[in-house]
């Protein structure tokens, strides 16, 4: 399994799917902490950097998986909508 660097404090557990490799789940939003904390982003700069740097970079098919802790409701809302 591949780790992203620097980020284990966000490491929530491991991804599985039948027929797929296993992979490392990061939660999205403790990797935002972790960049205004230990970088000194500010929270807009964080999430561009994630979703650019990050959860833009394909490193093949054990690639990590980032989880948005989301709500049904939250969920429905964002992506139904």
């Amino acid at each position: 399994m591949i780790r992203a660097v620097g980020l284990d404090d966000a490491i929530i557990g491991v991804g599985q799917r039948c027929g797929d490799v296993n992979v490392i789940v990061y939660d999205s939003q403790k990797i935002v902490d972790i960049l205004v904390e230990r970088d000194g982003m500010d929270r807009e700069e964080a999430w561009e950097y994630f979703e650019f740097n990050i959860l833009g970079a394909y490193v093949g098919e054990s690639t990590p998986m980032y989880l948005l802790p989301l709500t049904i409701e939250e969920i429905e809302e964002a992506f139904y909508d």
